[in-house]
């Protein structure tokens, strides 16, 4: 079953969305993420978070300290104040490690509804598992691997498979502040100590050749090697190691003393005490478990909880499409164009596939994001922009594809010195497919003034050596210099020579 990407439902429930928020209370941080809205695409439009550090001596006490009791509780009452003047209707408060584990935690969670009215549920260890292997279903298309999802206090393995979660998982504890005081030991303990877990709790056969890396420390580790590496994307959602690569680079990590550390480009300051932590995990799990790659996953628990809160049919959109739809058609001229666009440029592809044809109907939903920008700006900015744009469900490369196209959409130079280096990460045939996508919108535009009935009174043939613009009179005889120059770049884009624009009766 395939997923549907029709834009026709236009903005349908976008308008009248609410903000929805979501408190994640974990071993090392508190945070909440207001989110546009309870969707299959939302954006977060607020994020804040408070390191109260819960699981700080946990394993050594059992309980949660004072500090952190209060700390948290203060954290949770701003975060409610700040959400009610958002206007935000619905909070969810998850729990995980700390409060699990801790002989007070439920204590906490009572504390914490007296002061705020909210109810905090406290999840399992296997909930926990479920939801960040539902975090990364919801943010990548199709995705099929193992996912680690290392948190302040535990580390959780499960299995995506597509667009359910697998039926294995386990519950380890080797988050970051457990695994710190393992290094506070000796390397040499830590790794005996991680391995003899991993040995004990991961069977071989749990192994796939995608590992999605989830959590705050394993992100940061990406954007430190994305930062030093000079990537060409330089987003942490997607991005993409083998697992060679990988565990050499957190080796290399574990080596550097802590104030080099602090200096790593990229690292956030408040990341560099935890790194080892992070490090040595990657480099062990990714030797247990021997995967070929490893794909960084911005998203996790509270995504694959928000994900869970979705009805069945919303949650099998496809995430790109629906992230372009409610980005792109409250931006463009004539909301529905985007829709009839979809049906117009179906000629250039015959032959493709569902992935590709996700791809082109995102692209045609972005296709006017940017027309009230200066003539002069439009190209460049929205390639730069698209190309960071938090987008889910979308590979790097295809980040750069969908770029590409919407740049040549606003007559972009296929040579233009911007979009090195980023596009070498299309072969050939992709940077082409992108001018061709890009130069039949463009024309499209042009023909029609944005008006849906304008656009389909005419249809494009691809034919041997030429390419031919035909008109009906509900067209209004576009036959003009402008419509011309356009079609010439659309020919000169296909590697034609020749082009015409013919009239029909009808």
């Amino acid at each position: 079953m395939e997923r549907p990407l029709d834009l026709d439902q236009g903005l349908s429930g976008v308008a009248d969305a609410k903000p929805y928020a979501i408190v994640d209370i974990g071993s090392n941080s508190v945070r909440m993420v207001v989110y546009d809205r309870l969707g299959r695409a939302p954006m977060p439009r607020y994020v804040e978070k408070s390191l109260c550090r819960l699981g700080e001596g946990l394993a050594q006490t059992g309980m949660i300290s004072d500090e952190g009791f209060r700390r948290t509780i203060e954290a949770l009452r701003r975060f409610r104040a700040i959400a009610d003047a958002m206007g935000v209707t619905r909070i969810d408060v998850t729990a995980t490690e700390a409060m699990r584990r801790a002989a007070n935690g439920q204590a906490l969670a009572l504390a914490i509804t007296d002061a705020t009215a909210l109810p905090v549920r406290i999840l399992a260890g296997e909930e926990e598992a479920r939801f960040a292997a539902m975090g990364v279903i919801s943010g990548f298309f199709r995705p099929t691997g193992l996912v680690g999802d290392m948190g302040g206090g535990s580390l959780e393995l499960s299995e995506a498979v597509d667009d359910h979660v697998g039926g294995r998982w386990n519950s380890l504890p080797l988050g970051a502040l457990p695994v710190e005081a393992l290094l506070a030991q000796g390397i040499d303990h830590a790794k005996a100590r991680i391995d003899k877990l991993l040995k004990e709790d991961i069977p071989p056969q749990l192994s796939r050749p995608d590992f999605y890396a989830v959590g705050g420390g394993w992100r940061a580790l990406a954007h430190v090697h994305m930062t030093m590496t000079k990537a060409p994307v330089q987003v942490v959602h997607g991005y993409v190691l083998k697992a060679k690569e990988a565990r050499g680079f957190a080796k290399d990590l574990l080596k550097l003393s802590p104030a080099k550390l602090a200096g790593l480009p990229g690292l956030a300051e408040r990341r560099a005490r935890t790194m080892p932590s992070a490090a040595i995990m990657l480099d062990r799990v990714l030797k247990r478990l021997e995967p070929e790659r490893v794909i960084f996953s911005a998203l996790g628990l509270r995504e694959g909880w928000l994900y869970a809160q979705l009805g069945r049919d919303e949650q099998y959109r496809d995430p790109l499409v629906e992230g372009a739809r409610v980005t792109g058609l409250p931006l463009a001229r004539v909301q529905h164009f985007a829709a009839a666009l979809v049906r117009w440029t179906a000629v250039l592809f015959p032959n493709e596939t569902p992935a590709e044809m996700r791809l082109r109907v995102a692209c045609c939903a972005l296709s006017d994001m940017a027309w009230r920008d200066h003539p002069d700006l439009r190209a460049e900015e929205t390639f730069r922009r698209l190309l960071q744009y938090p987008f889910i469900g979308v590979s790097h490369a295809e980040r750069v594809f969908i770029a590409a196209t919407i740049h040549a959409r606003y007559a972009g130079k296929p040579d233009a010195p911007w979009l090195s280096p980023a596009i070498a990460l299309l072969s050939p045939a992709l940077r082409q497919k992108a001018q061709i996508l890009g130069r039949a919108m463009l024309l499209g535009y042009r023909l029609s003034g944005s008006v849906p009935e304008v656009l389909l009174a005419s249809r494009l043939h691809i034919l041997p050596g030429r390419v031919r613009l035909e008109v009906t009179p509900a067209a209004r005889v576009p036959d003009s210099e402008v419509v011309k120059s356009r079609l010439k770049l659309l020919a000169s884009a296909l590697g034609v020579a020749d082009y015409d624009v013919i009239e029909t009766a009808a």
